[in-house]
């Protein structure tokens, strides 16, 4: 196990998608509704990937009350009823970076329309079905917290079990059966086979170890080298797919060097 992986992409995607706040609470709401109604359950404990889309959903504090309220949509009828279905589109940005995107969509000409207009707009070309997904594979992410809110007022932060300690954690980690994890600041990201996700998940709490949230994402298997001139323009146009409603995730290949991070976060 490493400390080392691509956590910079994921917490500029992160940060961009926090500051767009209530878009972000409609794209969770409409993914736990969606694997509430295709799970067939409204209970986390007997649907995996409704269980999964709460996980992620809280790792960006998604209230309570609209968690509950997205997964009562997916049983509605009527106006209330939920029709969305999962489309994804692939295509190439600036400096031949491959970008894909997932998106949960009630309107499918509507969403292709946007999203071939985003790249257009951005120096880009939208591809067929499969010109890029090759470059990607699925991985469960987790985000630990090194330390948690213990309700004390004298001591209102405290260690967040093994998650505390380096050494501890990595121990933690093998024994619930992640892959790998890696050290981003205040947080440890755990990276896990998708169909372990959960599992892993389970298992770092009953070992005492508060998970913030978790979820499945893409991750390039070979990163593009881009200049911090051409990081600029694909940044312009993930910013852009971000910002449409039905889009749920964006991913990119490009190589975010610290070089590129400091630059984008200016």
């Amino acid at each position: 196990m490493s400390g080392h992986s691509k956590w910079a992409t994921t917490k500029h995607r992160k940060a961009a998608q926090d500051a767009k706040r209530s878009a972000l609470f409609s794209k969770l709401a409409r993914n736990i509704t969606v694997a509430a109604k295709e799970g067939g359950d409204p209970n986390p404990d007997n649907n995996a990937s409704l269980a999964a889309a709460i996980e992620k959903a809280k790792g960006y504090s998604m209230p309570k009350d609209k968690i509950k309220t997205a997964i009562d949509k997916a049983f509605g009828s009527g106006k209330d009823a939920a029709n969305y279905e999962t489309v994804v589109y692939e295509g190439y940005g600036p400096a031949g970076v491959a970008v894909l995107c997932e998106a949960l969509t009630d309107n499918r000409n509507r969403t292709a329309a946007d999203v071939r207009a985003a790249f257009s707009h951005s120096g880009g070309n939208l591809g067929t079905s499969g010109s890029v997904a090759f470059q990607f594979e699925r991985k469960g992410q987790i985000v630990v917290a090194k330390e948690v809110e213990t309700g004390d007022k004298k001591n209102p932060v405290g260690p967040n079990g093994a998650a505390a300690d380096e050494e501890e954690f990595m121990l933690a980690v093998a024994e619930a059966g992640g892959d790998d994890y890696e050290d981003a600041d205040e947080e440890w990201v755990v990276t896990t086979a998708p169909s372990d996700l959960m599992a892993v998940v389970k298992a770092l709490e009953e070992q005492g170890v508060a998970v913030k949230g978790a979820e499945l994402i893409m991750v390039p298997t070979t990163p593009t080298e881009v200049s911090v001139a051409d990081a600029k323009k694909v940044m312009r146009l993930i910013d852009k797919l971000e910002e449409l409603e039905d889009l749920q995730s964006v991913y990119h290949t490009m190589d975010i060097t610290d070089e590129i991070a400091e630059a984008l976060d200016e």
